[in-house]
């Protein structure tokens, strides 16, 4: 082949000179040649790929065997600089185009070839330092793209081979440079790293990287990469403790702070704070940097970084640190275990309980020191504002595979006989209403055509019609049949239901069913075609005009009796201090503010020693609160600690602020700031004043008499708060109660401060929450309700707090006391509060409070105020709860019109739907969602009133009584997650769960099995609120298995109701709803009604304890009155 014919491809494009000379260049290798034949194609082949991106891309398109001969070459040539041309061309098409480039050769073997070429020059002595340099920096390139690079360089046995180069030249930083970036990948394997320890690579690291010195920057900065990757490996981590090196790097980290004025080398400092951060992964280079004054070194100079911020990668990683080295510390408690303890009629064999009662005594004041310590999880604690949706992060281990498993098998656990035992509480599939004042007082042939001939029309949440709230005051007159002595006797109530306001296209399933010759064989068919009529049911917004005070509802909490007992007494400044409410059981209302009513007007104070009467002007309409009937329920509800006190939003009530309150954005660079305030308390620990001025586990506490101290109080019914710490002069550390027979779960918190002073800033750290993320990070807020804001008419709960964030703290347990769970640190809300009045009475909640007194009040309210001619409203008890309290169970349903024999038959025939709510204690927003579905369930509003027609509710809007009377967060008295109970649930342990599956069991033994089961939840880390479903499908694709999902057959009505809710509620997110069966989820409610009982529409609807992101209601909380419209 002559030099002419190369030539003469200078005619040709780019694209056929490239593709030529890769041609001629595999002919050189299957033909003997002349090696300066080869060397002039690859001469001209790297001038291209110098000069051209597009020849770049040509060799490496998907398809170009350009790299293959490139590499074939490179294998098989012996001459020197054919080789460096090759090694220039690779470099060139790894150095541009991003990873991609670099993937391709790894794909093609270029990684072995490489680095069976390093060994061979290596054997050269001296070895050529430009193939040296070429080689190593396409290593450095292609090796983080190459999975086994590691083993691939341990077995070739280059690992000496680079680190000896850069020992024997350290001078020649051009050839250092390449190897120390190849050191840094070889590093990245775990065993790599400690071969190259024991060969001294530690010891030439901090050679290399020396005293301060501008000189080489680019060097010093690849070194202390490769010695952060390095020191990953403990025990390249105890060689460099054992030689003194945490001081080392702590010096030189202070002298590139001070010299490096103008910031320039940022690089290098957070490269020796990395190396800091590896270091420091062991207990033992923990001690070493507490010994060498690091706390106080990061401190000092974060602080001075503070004024810049491009410096915040140097404040964050310096954050870190010192809170990974901050001591750990038990809490200050004489147990995590509950204050409070219930003996368990039954201890169980197996699970947390039966863990708790047999851990040794004082297990949980171990604090571990070990060296897990989890950077993952402060390292996420970032301050970007991009939320974790860790519910929708699946992890396929955790997904039901088993399709026998998947698909529901209705078993009956319990004999038809001992479901016997649950008829009574279903007296409306046998009742004849023989005795009842029934609308119609003559018989009446009902009406049924056998088939729905319009759909079930439901407004969606628009604005309320105007003039509505006259309508439900006075009620609506009934049908004309009803005589006029009827409406005289007959109460005009707001429950009572009209039927005249709704037009023909609004009217209800039977309504629509008119033919009266059908017999009462018809009736027989109603009942599936209501179930029909569920999946098409209209969704519509219903017109102001056509039906006035349809989309109305009821009106929430209005007009509360703000009647207030005088108080004579100078206040003490006790908790006791108050007013007996009745007597025997003493039961008070919290500390009341004794030194008068603070008014917005000082000169219309007439008396500083008493509290006079106050009103508050809000709209009229119908109240379920009556504070004297929420004291009469109080005396007969039943606490472990036996709350003898009320506290004032519970005896008052509260309606909601008239005013709109937004999501809060956090100021950037809150968390970091309260870190370093709670790092400053180990550097001046002279400044902490340590006081306990609150303790339920030591009642002989003495209570501070200083004015400029606050109080506290958490002694009644859903209070937690357990102990309390004056830091400094306004900054309190809270520590929260576990639940009973539990040591965890602390998050729900519902506490009395007082004795404040306005203008002042007071910090609340309640620094044993457990949850690894929570809502307060990305906008939430605590709730307070202020006793002389109520006595000024302005009864509300509000959203308070500045500061606020949520973050990992320096308190742990023992990995036994947790159970062997991850994670044995404890998290700290903090938030600081200026308070507007001088001794005034605060609550503070993590959520809108919801006892189970206000519940039981409530259920008797809505009781006393129905309509029994047209509404079938029943509160049975289910069962009682371990400490005694009942379990209320309610049905709701429309009266039949007549006691004539099809209208008795359309009643019973009514497919069931099945409520329930609140088993986890601290999801009060559950309860205020509920509270809404039975006061929305019990009006007048014409979609009700169809709702009521067509189905009967069976709810228990409370099935964990004992865990919200003694302000557990997530169990009942047994120590348990009554939501995780569902599978086999104990009598004994667990009574409402086994009655709540025992009513379910019976449904669907006598063949009525519930259209839909319910459960309502609150969500602690998601916005919006969102349901959760069950689906094979859904669950099997999932697992990536799409043959084996598409072989399901599986009806789509479990979608229905979600998208329904997902056109009527603007608060409603369809995108966060999911239907996946997960293995941990097995036994809850949802999984057990759907795969147990046979319930396809089994669900959990969560609901958000912050706000939404999305619709009418984005960035803004979802308040009590929203959460009960939704």
């Amino acid at each position: 082949m002559s030099k002419l014919k190369v030539v003469s491809e200078k005619s040709l494009t780019n694209n056929s000179r490239i593709m030529g000379l890769l041609a001629q260049l595999e002919k050189i290798n299957s033909e003997p040649t002349e090696s300066d034949t080869a060397r002039y194609v690859t001469s001209k082949i790297l001038h291209l790929a110098q000069s051209q991106e597009k020849t770049r891309r040509e060799m490496t398109a998907k398809g170009s065997t350009g790299m293959e001969i490139l590499l074939s070459t490179l294998e098989s040539t012996k001459d020197l600089q054919t080789t460096l041309n090759i090694l220039g061309i690779l470099v060139e098409l790894v150095s541009a185009g991003g990873g991609r480039r670099a993937s391709v050769l790894v794909a093609k073997g270029g990684a072995q070839i490489l680095l069976q070429l390093l060994m061979t020059v290596s054997k050269e002595s001296p070895p050529h330092e430009e193939l040296m340099i070429q080689i190593h920096s396409i290593l450095a390139k292609i090796g983080p793209k190459d999975k086994k690079f590691g083993v691939k360089a341990r077995i070739n046995g280059a690992l000496n081979i680079t680190l000896n180069l850069v020992k024997q030249n350290l001078q020649n930083h051009r050839l250092v440079l390449p190897c120390l970036q190849l050191l840094r990948v070889y590093s990245a394997n775990s065993v790599n790293s400690v071969s190259l320890g024991k060969n001294g690579v530690v010891e030439l690291m901090f050679k290399i990287i020396g005293p301060f010195s501008k000189k080489n920057s680019g060097i010093m900065k690849v070194a202390l990469d490769t010695l952060a990757a390095l020191l990953k490996s403990k025990t390249n981590a105890r060689r460099a403790v054992d030689r003194g090196y945490v001081q080392v790097l702590l010096t030189i980290y202070v002298d590139w702070h001070r010299h490096d004025n103008r910031h320039r080398n940022m690089l290098i400092r957070k490269g020796i704070l990395q190396s800091l951060k590896s270091v420091t992964n062991i207990k033992l280079g923990r001690k070493a940097f507490i010994d060498a004054n690091g706390m106080k070194i990061l401190y000092n100079t974060s602080q001075e970084c503070l004024a810049v911020r491009t410096l915040d990668p140097l404040v964050n990683t310096s954050s870190l640190i010192m809170r990974k080295c901050f001591p750990k510390n038990r809490l200050p408690l004489p147990t995590i275990k509950s204050s409070f303890h219930f003996p368990l009629p039954v201890i169980p064999v197996t699970g947390p309980v039966a863990q708790l009662y047999s851990l040794p005594p004082e297990v949980d004041d171990v604090v571990d020191e070990s060296d897990d310590n989890d950077d993952i999880d402060l390292e996420a604690e970032n301050e970007t504002e991009n939320e974790d949706d860790l519910d929708q992060n699946f992890k396929n281990d955790d997904i039901e595979t088993d399709i026998n498993k998947l698909k529901p098998q209705q078993e009956p656990g319990r004999t038809l006989e001992e479901l016997k035992m649950y008829e009574h509480l279903f007296p409306e599939l046998v009742d004849d209403f023989k005795d009842y004042d029934l609308i119609s007082k003559e018989p009446k042939p009902f009406a049924f055509e056998g088939k729905v001939r319009g759909p079930i029309v439901v407004p969606t949440a628009g604005e309320e019609a105007p003039g509505s709230s006259g309508n439900l005051r006075k009620g609506v007159a009934m049908k004309e049949n009803v005589s006029p002595k009827d409406e005289v006797d007959k109460k005009p109530t707001l429950m009572d239901p009209g039927k005249d306001g709704v037009k023909d296209n609004d009217r209800t399933l039977q309504q629509q069913l008119g033919d009266p010759n059908r017999t009462s064989s018809s009736v027989h068919g109603l009942n599936n075609d209501i179930v029909k009529a569920l999946d098409r049911i209209t969704l519509q917004n219903i017109p102001s005009q056509t039906a006035p005070g349809l989309t109305a509802g009821v009106k929430k909490d209005y007009g509360l009796p703000f009647s207030v007992l005088t108080c004579t007494k100078v206040c003490p400044h006790v908790a006791t201090c108050g007013n007996v409410l009745f007597e025997g059981r003493a039961v008070q209302l919290g500390k009341l503010c004794c030194t008068g009513v603070e008014t917005e007007d000082d000169e219309d104070t007439e008396s500083n020693s008493s509290v006079e009467q106050a009103s508050v002007e809000v709209p009229d309409g119908p109240t379920l609160h009556d504070p004297d009937l929420y004291i009469e329920i109080v005396k007969n509800t039943k606490s472990i600690p036996e709350y003898s006190e009320v506290a004032y939003p519970d005896y008052f009530g509260h309606i909601p602020p008239p005013f709109k309150e937004p999501i809060l954005e956090r100021p950037y660079g809150v968390q970091r700031t309260k870190i370093a305030q709670d790092i400053e308390r180990l550097i001046h620990q002279s400044d902490i004043i340590d006081r306990v001025v609150y303790d339920l586990d030591n009642p002989n506490y003495i209570i501070p008499e200083e004015g400029d101290v606050l109080k506290y109080n958490s002694k009644f019914e859903s209070g937690n708060l357990r102990k309390v710490i004056q830091i400094r002069k306004n900054e309190y550390d809270l520590i929260l109660n576990s639940d009973i027979n539990s040591n965890h779960y602390h998050q729900w918190f519902y506490f009395e401060v007082s004795g404040m002073r306005p203008g002042v800033a007071y910090r609340f750290n309640i620094i044993n929450c457990e949850k690894s993320n929570s809502q307060f990070n990305y906008g939430m807020q605590p709730l307070m309700y202020s006793v002389q804001e109520a006595l000024n008419a302005r009864p509300w709960w509000i959203r308070v707090g500045t500061d606020i964030c949520y973050y990992k703290n320096h308190f742990s347990r023992s990995s036994v006391a947790a159970g062997g769970q991850k994670g044995k640190s404890y998290y700290t809300i903090t938030f600081t509060v200026t308070f507007p009045h001088k001794d005034d009475v605060c609550y503070f909640a993590y959520h809108y409070p919801y006892t189970y007194s206000t519940l039981q009040m409530h259920l008797q309210k809505l009781e006393s105020a129905h309509n029994p001619q047209q509404i079938y409203f029943r509160k049975d008890v289910l069962c009682e709860t371990l400490s005694g309290n009942s379990c209320p169970l309610v049905t709701i349903t429309a009266m039949p019109e007549s006691n004539y024999y099809e209208h008795i038959c359309q009643f019973r025939n009514r497919p069931y739907i099945f409520l329930s709510a609140r088993v986890h204690p601290g999801e009060t927003n559950a309860s205020w969602v509920m509270k809404g579905t039975l006061e929305y369930l019990m009006s007048n509003n014409p979609t009700a009133q169809s709702l009521r027609e067509s189905y009967i509710f069976k709810i228990v809007p409370m099935l964990n009584p004992d865990g919200v009377i003694n302000g557990n967060h997530r169990c009942s008295l047994s120590g348990e997650d009554l939501n995780r109970q569902w599978q086999s649930p104990n009598p004994d342990l667990h009574p409402t769960i086994y009655h709540a599956k025992g009513l379910l069991q019976y449904l669907a033994a006598v063949k009525r099995l519930p259209l839909v089961y319910c459960d309502y939840h609150g969500h602690s880390r998601k916005k919006n609120v969102f349901m959760y479903g069950c689906s094979i499908k859904e669950t099997v694709w999932h697992t990536n298995d799409n043959a084996t999902s598409c072989d399901v057959v599986e009806d789509m009505g479990y979608r229905t109701l979600p998208k329904i809710l997902s056109h009527l509620a603007p608060a409603f997110c369809m995108s966060s709803c999911s239907f996946v069966v997960e293995k941990s989820k097995e036994s809850t409610a949802r999984v057990v009604v759907w795969r147990e009982i046979g319930v396809q529409r089994s669900y959990t609807m969560e609901s958000t304890l912050c706000g939404c992101d999305q619709g009418k209601y984005k960035v803004k909380r979802l308040r009590t009155p929203t959460r009960q419209t939704f």
